[in-house]
């Protein structure tokens, strides 16, 4: 059997950072793993000025809850998961995620967890596993399933290299430079149709 491993932002969702960025007026916080491979570098960086700005887990939750699926990712998924199992693996955080499968159809999805305080200030994160992508694949493969990976950014790449086949998708002009040996789509059809190949 296959599954097929998806990653959730900038595939199915808009980048929520990029979003909350942009609703806050911080471009500092538009930074994401496309331009970070350093996960935990990254997050750090996120926090400190979350913590410097005075701005919690509410404020973020507000800008998802005007978040919607990108359009065409939903139609996508369901004939996808019409077709076999789907997981979505992703860094982001169950707080971020849950209104966002809601519109998605409740897909599975396998993500981390932020430490939040009593007044919501979000003090720190914890990751499932470590390379949480990889580890995910590698423990499917372990129980007798092939995987089919697609991502666009950096921390997508150790899932997409481990699986029997893998995919850019909307991914930056730097990654598709650096790695031609995956194809890389932008159109939903498209990534469809090279993921049938291998079903």
């Amino acid at each position: 059997m296959i599954v097929t491993c998806l990653d959730l932002e900038g595939v199915l969702v808009p980048e929520i950072w990029i979003a909350f960025a942009d609703a806050v007026g911080i471009p500092e916080l538009r930074r994401t793993t496309r331009d970070e491979p350093d996960y935990d570098k990254l997050m750090k960086f996120r926090l400190g000025i979350l913590k410097e700005h005075k701005l919690g887990l509410k404020e973020i939750q507000d800008t998802i809850a005007k978040i919607d699926p990108l359009p065409g990712a939903k139609d996508f998924l369901d004939e996808l998961r019409s077709l076999g199992q789907v997981i979505i693996l992703s860094d982001t955080f169950s707080q971020f995620a849950t209104p966002l499968m809601k519109k998605l159809g409740w897909p599975t999805i396998f993500c981390n967890t932020l430490e939040v305080a009593d007044d919501g200030e979000i003090t720190g994160y914890k990751m499932r596993c470590p390379h949480s992508k990889l580890t995910t694949v590698k423990a499917l493969q372990s129980c007798g399933f092939e995987t089919i990976a697609s991502g666009d950014s950096f921390n997508d790449l150790e899932m997409i290299k481990a699986s029997k086949a893998g995919f850019l998708f909307r991914s930056t002009e730097k990654i598709i430079k650096e790695y031609p040996q995956f194809s890389a789509f932008t159109e939903y059809s498209d990534l469809l149709e090279a993921i049938k190949k291998y079903l």
